[in-house]
Parts: C-alpha cells; sequence; structure tokens
C-alpha cells in the first residue's frame, strides 16, 4: 500500500472516530464517575457491559464504514442480465437510465454518488462520518449502529454528569474537571445528533423511502408521477423487508403493483 493511503479521507475519518472513541471512554474512567465508584466496590459487570458496548458500537461503525453498501457492478452479472430483462415489462413510463458518469443502467432508487464514484443501489446518502454510502446493503446496519450508538452516548452522558461536582471553587474545579465537563458537552452534542438521525431514519423505514427520495421526490422521474409513495406497503411489510429481506421482491415489481392498485382504484371510483 502506497503511504499517501494512509492519508485518504476514509482512513482519517475512521482513525479519528477511534481515537475519539477510546479518548471520550479513558476521560470517564480516569475521572470520579460513577464507573470509577463502581470499580472500587467492586462491581465489575457495568464497567464491562459499558466496555463491550463500547467496543461493539466501533466495530459496527467500521463495518458499516467498509462494506459495499450496494454498488451497481459496471460489468453486469448473469443474473442481473435477467432482472434488466424483467424490467423490460416494466411500465414504459419509468425507462431505467444510464449513469452519465460510470455509464451504467441504473436500476430503479440507485442514484451515482460522486465521493464514491459508483452507482449506489437503493442510495440513502454518502455519509461523511463513515467515508461511505449508505444504500441497500449497509442501510439496516446502519440504523443498528444509530441505535447502538446512541445506548452507548446516553450512558457515557449519565456517566460524565455523575462526576461532575460543582462544590469546589470555580478555578479548582475547572482545573479538576474541565476535560470532563468538554467531554459532556461533546457527549450532549453527539446525543442529540444520534437521537435526531435515528428518529429519521425510522420515520423513514417504516414508510419505505429514502433520504435522497425524500429530499428529491420533485427531480425524480418514478416519484414525480405517482401522488404516493409507490414503494409503501405498509408499516410491518416495510419492516420485514428493510431488515429481512422479505418479501424479495424487486423494486420495480413494487413500482408496477403499485401502479396497477392505483388504476383499479381510479376505475372504481368512476
Amino acid at each position: 500500500m502506497a503511504p499517501w493511503a494512509l492519508l485518504s479521507p476514509g482512513v482519517l475519518v475512521r482513525t479519528g472516530h477511534t481515537v475519539l472513541t477510546w479518548g471520550i471512554t479513558l476521560v470517564l474512567f480516569l475521572h470520579d464517575t460513577a464507573l470509577r465508584q463502581w470499580e472500587e466496590q467492586g462491581e465489575l459487570l457495568l464497567p464491562l457491559t459499558f466496555l463491550l458496548l463500547v467496543l461493539a458500537s466501533l466495530l459496527l461503525y467500521l463495518a458499516v464504514s467498509l462494506m459495499d453498501p450496494g454498488y451497481v457492478n459496471v460489468q453486469p452479472q448473469p443474473q442481473e442480465e435477467v432482472k434488466e430483462e424483467q424490467t423490460a415489462m416494466v411500465p414504459q413510463a419509468i425507462p431505467l437510465r444510464r449513469c452519465r458518469y460510470c455509464l451504467v443502467l441504473q436500476p430503479l432508487r440507485a442514484r451515482h454518488c460522486r465521493e464514491c464514484r459508483r452507482c449506489v443501489r437503493r442510495y440513502d446518502h454518502h455519509c461523511p462520518w463513515m467515508e461511505n454510502c449508505v444504500g441497500e446493503r449497509n442501510h439496516p446496519l446502519f440504523v443498528a449502529y444509530l441505535a447502538l450508538q446512541l445506548v452507548v452516548l446516553l450512558w457515557g452522558l449519565y456517566l460524565a454528569w455523575s462526576g461532575l461536582h460543582f462544590s469546589q471553587p470555580w478555578g479548582l474545579w475547572l482545573r479538576s474537571s474541565g476535560l470532563l465537563f468538554a467531554t459532556f458537552l461533546l457527549l450532549s452534542l453527539f446525543s442529540l445528533a444520534a437521537s435526531l438521525l435515528l428518529a429519521s431514519h425510522l420515520y423513514l423505514v417504516a414508510s419505505n423511502t429514502t433520504t435522497w427520495e425524500f429530499i428529491s421526490s420533485h427531480r425524480i422521474a418514478y416519484l414525480r408521477q405517482r401522488p404516493s409513495n409507490p414503494f409503501d406497503r405498509g408499516l410491518t411489510r416495510n419492516l420485514a423487508h428493510f431488515f429481512c429481506g422479505w418479501p424479495s421482491e424487486s423494486w420495480e415489481t413494487l413500482w408496477a403493483e403499485g401502479e396497477d392498485e392505483e388504476e383499479e382504484g381510479r376505475s372504481q371510483a368512476v
């Protein structure tokens, strides 16, 4: 590996996240927080549980940031050629587009990411904190990571607050607890961001839409033509499809089924 590859944005971001995670954890252990009190009392279960959750969140972060988010293959595989033949039966109102950047035939819900320089299936967004796209393959893990990270952050927030004692004089308190207070503020900011992200993604998952589709629906051809979300099949089926891949229907099939249902509804209304 070339030396300059170590200075790539992905390596720097992931290294920064790892150093920050363990740095905050070390601050919580070194100050007079509930963690120190549990250790002194011989209650090691809670400190070990906290450490395991921190480690699990870090491993999940690395898994999401390093895995293939669902890139569209430049050279189509045999099974993908079959899918393209199947999409020929989809109404011509939604012709598949050829990406003007990488020249692949984009499936429904795919989008080209300029940072990754690839087309991503069921593109949600490019996450700068991951330095990776969130797409069809890693979106469920991304939501799981947000949930676990929020638990760790809220627990860390409680631990930081437990070590802040305001009975000392200001100067002495700042010297002894200034770093812990800064950690508390940082954890508060991260907790707020993680809460908002998790809530928004759970809402999007429940309605079977993506961040890109939610923000740019007026610019997406297959959404402009429909008054409602063509992929929404109800809360239960949306969650089952997102987390378990069931039912395993293509987006083109779901779009066509929604079109048929709307036509039946219009004919009954008439």
